[in-house]
């Protein structure tokens, strides 16, 4: 796939990016260096690879779920700069 100038352009309008028109080449160049890559991506053989969250093998940590500590809602409104019926109050900021 290649990317033209006009193509540029359209993504940089999507994008909400002001491109000068001198600079249209340039970018239209610099997406298709990324399709490039992303099509020697695809020539990798990933058959067999689990999806991993790190290069580092680790293991989530789990925990029962369930409420350890709770009940403190005076203590943690007592903090509040304005508390009222029990929750945070706020200033109005849009009307």
């Amino acid at each position: 796939m290649s990317i033209d100038e006009t193509t540029a352009a359209r993504v940089a309008k999507l994008a909400r990016i002001k491109v000068d028109p001198e600079a249209l080449p340039v970018l239209a160049q610099e997406f298709n260096g990324i399709l490039g890559f992303i099509e020697q991506l695809s020539e990798v053989d990933v058959e067999g690879v689990e999806p991993m969250t790190s290069v580092t093998p680790q293991r989530l940590k789990r925990r029962a779920d369930v409420v350890t500590d709770g009940d403190q809602q005076d203590k943690i409104l007592k903090n509040a700069p304005d508390a009222r019926e029990g929750f945070f109050a706020v200033p109005k900021v849009v009307e």
